[in-house]
């Protein structure tokens, strides 16, 4: 797991940016098409930001969600809503592909099967997303992969319904196809997420966040959240 340090969450976010546009450029080269799934969260949104001002191959862009809560439309609690936020108005001639998860249905069930239909669809059978943009909580998990919540143990379906949390079900992409991804993207900011910060670092399986494949994956970090793994790195 490659680790990159910046002072602070402004900086995290241009250079998740810059990263994900490199990774665009080099997918819709080689294979035509760019299919990332992307988390939300403060940070995040600031990425996305960035990363539309940005001059890509946009109309081979293909966006999808990590995760998603069970909430009315435009509600502020959908992280689809600051998704459209962040990423319109680029003023390109070409815009990207947003599939978004269909959570207003009644079959919540239905609907996850739906969505992995849809990522098939973007990515092949089975979908291998370029790229998948993660997060990490203070209590381990990533995606909607709770500690706890029995879809930690999907391993035969890449879209899953998870119990409550904060209040809300949600729709999550899970193990299978988070671990086939072409290259993991950890965007993790402030001193709260430290501890956890260091336990993915060191693979601990124990937290949701530690049964991603490290292999291929880069975490960009604050200051502040890299504060312990820092300290352990040769030449601390």
């Amino acid at each position: 797991m490659n680790l990159q340090v910046l002072p602070d969450p402004d900086q995290v976010a241009s250079r998740a940016a810059a990263i994900i546009a490199a990774e665009a450029r080099a997918a819709v080269q080689s294979r035509g098409r760019f299919a990332v799934a992307v988390s939300g969260g403060r940070t995040p949104w600031a990425m996305l930001r960035v990363l539309n001002s940005m001059e890509l191959p946009w109309g081979s862009v293909h966006v999808v969600q990590v995760d998603e809560r069970i909430a009315p439309e435009d509600h502020q609690d959908r992280n689809l809503t600051h998704l459209i936020a962040s990423l319109a108005g680029n003023g390109h001639t070409a815009v990207p592909h947003i599939h978004a998860m269909p959570v207003g249905v009644t079959d919540i069930d239905a609907a996850a099967a739906q969505y992995a239909r849809t990522l098939s669809d973007v990515a092949g059978s089975p979908p291998v997303l370029d790229l998948v943009h993660l997060g990490l909580g203070t209590d381990g998990h990533t995606a909607s992969l709770i500690p706890g919540d029995p879809v930690l143990d999907v391993a035969d379906a890449d879209v899953a319904v998870t119990g409550p949390y904060q209040d809300r079900r949600r729709i999550t992409l899970t193990y299978p196809i988070l671990n086939r991804a072409r290259r993991v993207l950890w965007v993790v900011t402030g001193e709260d997420k430290a501890a956890m910060l260091a336990r993915l670092f060191r693979g601990d399986r124990t937290i949701p966040a530690g049964r991603i494949r490290q292999d291929h994956a880069t975490v960009v970090a604050d200051q502040a959240a890299a504060r312990q793994v820092a300290a352990t790195l040769p030449g601390s």
